[in-house]
Order: structure tokens, then C-alpha cells, then sequence
């Protein structure tokens, strides 16, 4: 239903999300522990004892894990004895990959958890598998690249490469038993309950095998290429994350031979297969099957069961393989396993020397097509020839070889999400209109959105706010307004058929200045950025590929105006991309204002785009490389200072991740000094909360739910003076709140590698709208998971007649609210205790 707030029951049965929730704290106990007679929470559930490290301490029946341990060991909690403390020791920062791999764990709970509808689960075990994959190729694609190099440098926290390589490894292979586990419960077992069914090919009656086998001959079989490695043929190429079929042959009188079978990626991966059998001459993978079929062997699989259609699915592999005599005919096929790679995609070139940005990244996507395998995942059937063979020609050793239950790469569940089960999937969501734009483009108003922005800023949240009806609104009136001088836009990553790039394109098109800076070295989105460079320049537009040792990460745009009273400026200052599909599932935050100091940031920052010098003075904004290190490490001491005078202080600070070791020091200050600080950190920490005498007055907290977390707060209780640099309360003894959003997390790569913005807000309203939005975070208790002192984290569950609160769904409804009253100040009260300081 559009417009319907995310819902957190489990839609198999209705319960509320406090239902079964256990309330008391299991953190300590040892081993897993079921409650529950349903097999598929038994098989998830079941697992090594907390002592061993690894995996999640899993109750399904109350609720799911009440810990998830930080890689293989967790390691012991530093001891403070009162003395001084070197910050700079190992002991006091946890490791940046197993925190990240931590962050995946919580991401596979999401599919674990039984009070999560069953394709919401089903979606979270193939968003698992794309985000392990990233891991694989960027994370243990780089650490083995350190290791070639024989690269000795510690990591702050004292690990070398190889040390952190083969934990990583470790972990993962744990994390893959449990999804395997998961695969089995939720798709194999339960799915089938709400008649979505993926079987086997030898389930099916003999009239479905011979249709489909119609359908592998002429669709299938023609668009495959069977590579056999023998003496006149060398060893195959395998792409990086394809999946493939291992097949053994032999002829008569020969010794077995190896074949590579790759699985068309053009191909729908799960066939439909009642709409093959109804109609196999028209069957694209895209339509769903009608009608029911009568089968023709007795306890063959029937599309009905108590009166519901049943869609079923078989994987292409399995259909591949049960035709192998139509691909390999006159011989003998002994087996056949499945088999998938993954390569790194951490290949670098010189920048300084290349001769163009363009030609640089055209080399590294051509040296990463053929980069060194960091991961083979094999099917557990493979036979023992196979894996030494692969193990063998692909330079892999054993701890980098993953034996999984098929199918392999679950990816393409989402065609199984898809399907029309309401009362089992989340209530869709559509982003709402923002009550400052309704009409704004009404042909029988007279305001527009620059009158809007004009008369107070806009802080636009995503995916609650609309992008289309908010920032796309923006940038594509800016192009059709003939008032309108010049356009220019940061552009990381976008759509393939961005309507923000067309709009740019149209501008330039109306005889306005449109500069854009693409970024070229978007990891996974170069290619993509490359098209639109190309078609930005055929338009005559000026646009600016990157900056040589720099990524620009920042997403801001400026749209320059001549109105009655001089030129007018008018900024988007941005927490993630200039993308319109990413907007309805990421979770963001946008600033429009006309502030005339803000516009005049951009300019300086444009300006460094498609110039020479980099400005290293800035108004209002804090800028990387350059002011937002020592803005934010200012502003972390300006809140020490307060809290050793007597005066408090206060930070909360909201973003990806907490990686830069100088940043993580200056906080452990601060809170040993009694600033209170809250951390709402999505994946990577480095910071241990919760040691007495340190950080007791810390808190660590990741949100994991429907919406991917995205956006960046900074709050800071007292502020620093403008001009001084120094803290308020150095000056006369009080302090100023300051709130900023932007692009950059609080990581070494955002703060000293990457261009970055990060903007004040100074209007009321929306700082009043920021202390809400983060009180509800703080007050999460459905969705929220806060770090223990061994970097081990725990749910958050309800107290005792506490009624359970997700953040986005508060959020979503105060959207709805805002939508349908078209009034900000009569927007509903969420019921969430503040965490600030009365009177803020």
C-alpha cells in the first residue's frame, strides 16, 4: 500500500515486534540455546558455544541472537588502572575488518530472524551475498596484495596482513555455514509454506522435465560454450563472482577430462517452471506462470495446495546439468559440481603517470577482469580431482577455498522477493512529498522552489522525503528557469538512466553554464561514469573526471540565479548520491539553502574541480582534505574542555564508520574527561565503549533494517567559535550547539584522501528536526544492536511493557504525517524520550 509505513511484525502470523522478545540479557551464557520445535530456527540457531568465537549466540524463539562476537576472538577488555594512557597502544582499537565483518553478521540476522517477514528474510540472505562478495574483492583482495608486497605494517590495533587475512577468512568461513543453514530453513523449508517452491529437476514429472529440456535446447543450449582442459587446450578463464558448472568427462579409452560450463548471466538464474511448461516457445524469465498443471507422476510436485497457486522455480545449473548429454554427447559424464571465483578488485595504476584519468581507469577494469583470485567457492559435492585442480590452476590455498551447500551465490533471490505475497512481506514504501515543496511546481501557483529555499533552508530526508519531488525537482527546474545563470553538480555514483544528469544536460542545452564533476574512480561505478562522461562531453558540457591522489566523494550542487536584487545562490549539501533508485532504499539526508557563505563554498569548491589550486579556507563549510579533520578534532576538544570545567558536553555523532585512529584517541580524551557521547555507527568501529574509567560514557550503536543507514549527524553540545577556533566556553564560559551533515564518515581515506563537505545547520526548525531524528535513533529498541567493550554487540529489545520502536518505521509515519497535513509543526509526537539537554 503506498505511503504505508515500514512494519517490523513477521508477516506470517501478524506478531507485534515485542512478541517472544526475550528481555533479559544472554550475553554471557555459553553455547547456543533453542526454544523453539520449528526446524529451521533449530538449524540456524544451532552453533559453537560463545567461547569459541565465532557465529551468534542464537535464542529464534525469544527474538534471535543476543550477541554477535567481533571475529575469531574477541580478545580481552583493556584494564584501566588510573595512570596515564597511551592512546596509541593496540590494545585500545578493534580491528577495522572483522568490525566489518561484524557488520555482516547483523545483516545475516536480519534473515535469521523469525520476526522478520519470510521474503524480507529471503532479501537479506541474497543482500548478504552482494555485500560479502564487495568484502572478498575489496578487503581480502587487498590484504593478499599486501602480502605479495610483503607489506609488514601494523595496523593500529597491531595485526599484520597475513594476521588479519587469515581471521577474516576464519570468520567468513563460519558466516557461510550459517547461511548455507539459513538457505535450507528459509527457502528450502518455509518457503514452500506460502507456495513459493525452488526444486529440484529430478522432483519434477516427466512431462515438466521434457518441456523444460524443449526449452534448454533452443533457448539454453545455443548460448553455451563448453571449455575442456587438456593437452590442446589450456586452462579456461573464469571471470570474476560467474558461476560455473565442473564437469568430468570421458571418452572411451580416455582419462577423464575437465570441462568449464560458465551459467549465462543473460539468462533468468531461477526458471519459472510452470510458465516454461504452459508456453515454452515465449518464456523470458520475467512472467509468472498462470493456470494449473495436472503432473503426470504420482508425488510430483503440484502448483496447488489447499486451493493457493504455487510458484516454482528450478536453478538454470540444475537445468544446465540435467542436459549435460545434449552438451557433451557420445561421451561419458561422470559428474558435475558447481564452482565460483572471485578476483580483486583492489588493482591500482599510477596515477601521476598516466596519461589520462579516462585511459587509467579503462586499464584498471581491464587488470581487474584478470586479477588474482582471492576466493573459490565450491559446491560440497565437488570430487576431491576437481578441487585440486581448481586449487592448482587458479594458485589458491586450502584456507581460501570455501566448500558451500548449493546453489552457490544467492543474489537472484530477489526474483522469489518479488513475488505477490503481501501478508509475508514488509508493507511497501514509497517516499513521501516534503510538505515545503507541495505545489511549488503547480502551474496555478506562483511560487517555485527557489521561492521555497528562499525563504528558509530545507532539510530533506531519503527515503521518507521524495527525491524526485525534492532535489531532482531542484536541478530540473533550475534547467528550464530562464533566470537561471549556471548549474553545477558533484556526481559520485548515479543511475544508468539518471534523470539528474539529463536535467543537466537539458540546462546546457537552455545556454546555461553547466560544469559536473564525475567521479572516474568510483569503485564498481567507473564504467557507468565513463558513459556519462562521454555523453556530458558531446553536449558541450565542462566536466571534470577527478583529482589526481584524491577520490570526490562529496555530493553537493549549485544552481546560480540572477534575480531583482543581484545573483542568488542556492546549495544542496547531501549525505549520499545524485541517485534516484538508491534514494527509495538508502537512507539520507539533504540540505537546500540560499545561505549566500554556503554558495560561496561550492563556488571555491567547483572551482578546485575544474582549476588547479586547492582553496584551504572555507566560511561555513568543512572541507577534505583540508578543514573537516581539524574542525571536528577542535570541536571534540571544545567538548572536553566544557566537561573538565564543570560544564558538560555533549557529542553525537552518526555515520558509517569510525575507522581514523587520531579521531578515536581524541574521543577516548573526551570521555575520559566526562563528555557524554553517543555513537550511531553502521558497520566499522574501532572505538571500545563501556571500559570504566574510559569510555563509560560512551555508547556504540548499529542500526540494521529495511533501509541501508547512509546518513551523517554531527552533533556537538557547545560548538567552537567561528573565527577563533576555539571553544565558546574558552571564551565566556558558555557554549553554542552545532549540528552538521555531509558525505564523510570519520575515516582516514574521507578525512585525508577524499574530497569532502560537510555542512552547518543553523535554522531551528531543521535542528529541531535533526534532534528528533537522532533521539529516534537512541531510542531504538527493535532494530538497534549496541557494542560491548570487546567489540562483541548485543539487540536491543524492550523493557518490560516497553512497547518495541524502530526508527524507521517512526521515521516513515512522521513522513506520512508531514504528507498528509502539509504542515511540519502539527507533525505526530513519537513518543521517544529526548537524550539532549532540557532547554536545547
Amino acid at each position: 500500500m503506498s505511503g504505508t509505513p515500514p512494519d517490523d511484525t513477521d508477516g506470517r502470523n501478524g506478531a507485534a515486534d515485542a512478541d517472544g522478545v526475550d528481555k533479559s540479557d544472554k550475553s554471557g551464557e555459553e553455547g547456543d540455546h533453542d526454544g523453539s520445535s520449528r526446524a529451521d530456527d533449530h538449524d540456524v540457531g544451532a552453533g559453537p558455544s560463545v567461547g569459541s568465537g565465532v557465529g551468534t549466540v542464537c535464542e529464534p524463539s525469544k527474538g534471535g541472537p543476543t550477541r554477535v562476537l567481533h571475529g575469531t576472538d574477541p580478545g580481552p577488555v583493556p584494564d584501566f588502572d588510573g595512570t596515564d594512557v597511551d592512546f596509541a597502544e593496540p590494545k585500545w582499537y578493534l580491528n577495522r575488518e572483522l568490525s566489518e565483518l561484524s557488520f555482516q553478521k547483523r545483516v545475516l540476522h536480519e534473515a535469521m530472524d523469525p520476526r522478520n517477514p519470510l521474503l524480507e528474510r529471503t532479501r537479506f540472505l541474497g543482500l548478504f551475498t552482494k555485500n560479502i562478495d564487495e568484502f572478498c574483492m575489496k578487503r581480502i583482495g587487498g590484504l593478499k596484495q599486501q602480502m605479495a608486497g610483503e607489506v609488514s605494517d601494523l595496523t593500529p590495533d597491531g595485526q599484520t596482513p597475513e594476521e588479519q587475512w587469515r581471521l577474516a577468512l576464519d570468520t567468513l568461513e563460519e558466516m557461510f555455514r550459517r547461511q548455507d543453514a539459513c538457505y535450507r530453513a528459509v527457502v528450502r523449508e518455509r518457503l514452500p509454506e506460502i507456495g513459493i517452491e525452488v526444486v529440484e529437476h529430478d522432483s519434477l514429472s516427466e512431462r515438466e522435465q521434457k518441456a523444460l529440456r524443449a526449452h534448454f535446447e533452443a533457448e539454453i543450449l545455443p548460448t553455451l560454450t563448453p571449455l575442456t582442459f587438456d593437452p590442446a587446450h589450456p586452462f579456461p578463464f573464469i571471470s570474476n563472482l560467474s558461476l560455473s558448472l565442473a564437469v568430468r568427462t570421458r571418452g572411451e579409452g580416455e582419462e577423464p577430462k575437465f570441462s568449464r560450463v560458465k551459467i549465462p548471466e543473460n539468462q533468468p538464474r531461477l526458471l519459472e517452471v510452470d510458465a516454461v511448461v504452459d508456453d515454452p516457445g515465449t518464456y523470458t524469465g520475467e512472467e509468472s506462470g498462470a493456470g494449473d498443471v495436472t503432473t503426470a507422476n504420482p508425488g510430483a510436485t503440484d502448483r496447488s495446495r489447499d486451493g493457493d497457486a504455487v510458484d516454482r522455480f528450478v536453478f538454470l545449473e540444475d537445468l544446465i546439468a540435467a542436459n549435460l548429454d545434449l552438451l557433451f554427447p557420445n561421451v561419458e559424464v561422470l559428474d558435475w559440481s558447481t564452482f565460483r571465483v572471485t578476483r580483486n578488485a583492489e588493482v591500482r595504476r599510477n596515477e601521476e603517470v598516466a596519461e589520462g584519468l579516462i585511459e587509467m581507469i579503462e586499464g584498471v577494469l581491464r587488470d581487474r577482469r584478470f586479477a588474482t583470485v582471492v576466493r573459490l567457492e565450491l559446491s560440497k559435492d565437488t570430487p576431491a580431482a576437481v578441487r585440486s585442480l581448481l586449487m592448482d590452476q587458479l594458485d589458491l590455498t586450502d584456507r581460501e577455498v570455501f566448500e558451500r551447500e548449493p546453489p552457490l551465490n544467492l543474489r537472484h533471490l530477489s526474483r522469489l522477493v518479488e513475488l505477490d505475497r503481501p501478508a509475508h512481506s514488509l508493507p511497501s514504501w514509497t517516499p513521501q512529498p516534503h510538505p515545503r515543496f507541495d505545489g511549488v511546481v503547480d502551474e496555478e501557483t506562483d511560487r517555485d522552489v527557489f521561492d521555497v529555499i528562499r525563504d528558509d533552508d530545507v532539510l530533506v530526508h531519503h527515503p521518507y522525503h521524495s527525491f524526485e519531488k525534492t532535489v531532482q525537482t531542484l536541478l530540473r527546474e533550475a534547467a528550464r528557469d530562464d533566470n537561471v545563470l549556471a548549474i553545477k553538480a558533484a556526481i559520485y555514483r548515479t543511475s544508468r538512466d539518471s534523470r539528474v544528469i539529463e536535467s543537466l544536460i537539458e540546462a546546457a542545452r537552455n545556454g546555461k553554464q553547466v560544469a559536473v564533476m564525475v567521479e572516474l574512480k568510483a569503485r564498481f561505478d567507473e564504467e557507468n561514469n565513463l558513459r556519462w562522461v562521454e555523453r556530458l562531453e558531446e553536449e558541450g558540457i565542462h566536466v571534470a573526471y577527478g583529482t589526481i591522489g584524491l577520490k570526490t566523494h562529496t555530493k553537493t550542487a549549485l544552481v546560480v540565479r540572477r534575480e531583482d536584487d543581484g545573483v542568488q545562490l542556492y546549495s544542496h549539501v547531501g549525505t549520499g548520491n545524485y541517485h534516484a533508485e538508491t534514494a527509495k532504499g538508502y537512507v539520507d539526508l539533504g540540505l537546500l539553502t540560499n545561505d549566500p557563505d554556503v554558495g560561496h563554498d561550492l563556488t571555491k569548491l567547483f572551482n578546485f574541480f575544474t582549476g588547479h589550486s586547492f582553496h584551504e579556507e572555507y566560511r561555513r563549510l568543512l572541507v577534505a582534505p583540508g578543514t573537516l579533520r581539524t574542525g571536528l578534532l577542535e570541536r571534540i576538544r571544545a567538548e572536553a574542555d566544557h566537561a573538565r570545567a564543570g560544564r558538560g558536553g555533549r557529542i553525537i555523532a552518526k555515520m558509517n564508520a569510525l575507522e581514523d585512529p587520531e579521531i578515536v584517541a581524541e574521543l577516548y580524551r573526551a570521555a575520559r574527561a566526562g563528555v557524554e557521547i553517543d555513537l550511531i555507527v553502521r558497520d566499522i568501529c574501532r572505538l571500545r565503549p563501556g571500559i570504566d574509567g574510559i569510555t563509560d560514557t560512551v555508547t556504540v550503536t548499529s542500526v540494521v533494517g529495511r533501509f541501508l543507514e547512509h546518513s551523517r549527524i554531527f552533533y556537538f553540545e557547545n560548538g567552537v567559535d567561528s573565527e577563533s577556533g576555539q571553544s565558546a566556553g574558552q571564551v565566556d564560559g558558555t557554549g553554542d550547539p552545532e549540528y552538521f551533515i555531509g558525505s564523510a564518515d570519520w575515516m582516514t581515506r574521507n578525512l585525508d584522501r577524499r574530497v569532502e563537505a560537510v555542512a552547518p545547520v543553523d535554522d531551528p526548525e531543521i535542528r529541531e528536526e535533526l534532534e528528533i531524528v537522532l533521539d529516534c535513533y537512541l531510542a531504538d529498541n527493535r532494530k538497534s544492536w549496541e557494542m560491548r567493550p570487546d567489540g562483541s554487540y548485543v539487540q536491543r529489545a524492550p523493557s518490560e511493557g516497553e512497547s518495541a520502536r524502530s526508527v524507521h518505521r517512526l521515521l516513515a509515519e512522521r513522513a506520512s504525517a508531514g504528507a498528509a497535513t502539509g504542515d511540519r509543526s502539527r507533525l505526530p509526537d513519537l513518543d521517544v524520550e529526548s537524550r539532549f539537554v532540557d532547554g536545547e
